[in-house]
């Protein structure tokens, strides 16, 4: 009697897991709405519109956060206006889903030049450099930016202060 109800919960526990197994999908097979969305942010970022690419990117993200393009169109978006930190942030989550990923390495890599860390940039070289044995364009693109090294940022000059008003004037 006792080995019944252990074999009842046993069997309702295995019934349980694998159906919950069966209604996964592949890693490979992304949401067909996420793709078509990261074509249309494509489009849009074509034609000038970041923000409204952006905005389709991260719907795309919402609707399955497995798409790889999504985060590398993003970060390259956060690249362009001037966001370094989002950028290694977003190529980080691409290369999460694919750590052999060259061009999201490379975006990384530059993205760190942009932000100073060149230490971390020539780690993503040599990552690069490991995955392609002859040499690739991404090994040669991040190579490129690592030897011209980070953005210089010139300081703009305070405007001089305006002469203060006598009292005693009239206007």
């Amino acid at each position: 009697m006792r080995f019944t109800a252990i074999g009842a919960a046993g069997a309702l526990l295995l019934l349980s897991v694998s159906t919950s197994l069966m209604a996964q999908r592949a890693d490979d097979q992304l949401d067909p709405r996420s793709v078509e969305m990261v074509k249309q942010g494509r489009a849009m970022l074509a034609g000038g519109n970041v923000q409204g690419a952006g905005d389709v990117l991260e719907s795309a993200l919402a609707v399955d956060p497995r798409n790889r393009d999504a985060y590398l169109v993003l970060a390259d978006i956060a690249r362009k206006v001037n966001l370094p930190g989002k950028a290694i942030r977003l190529y980080r989550e691409a290369l999460s889903l694919e750590p052999n990923d060259t061009a999201a390495l490379r975006g990384q890599g530059e993205a760190m030049v942009a932000k100073g860390a060149m230490e971390r940039a020539k780690e993503n070289l040599a990552k690069i450099e490991k995955l392609c044995a002859k040499g690739c364009a991404d090994a040669a693109q991040l190579s490129a930016a690592i030897a011209k090294g980070p953005p210089v940022v010139t300081a703009q000059a305070e405007p001089a202060p305006a002469p203060a008003a006598s009292p005693t004037a009239k206007p």
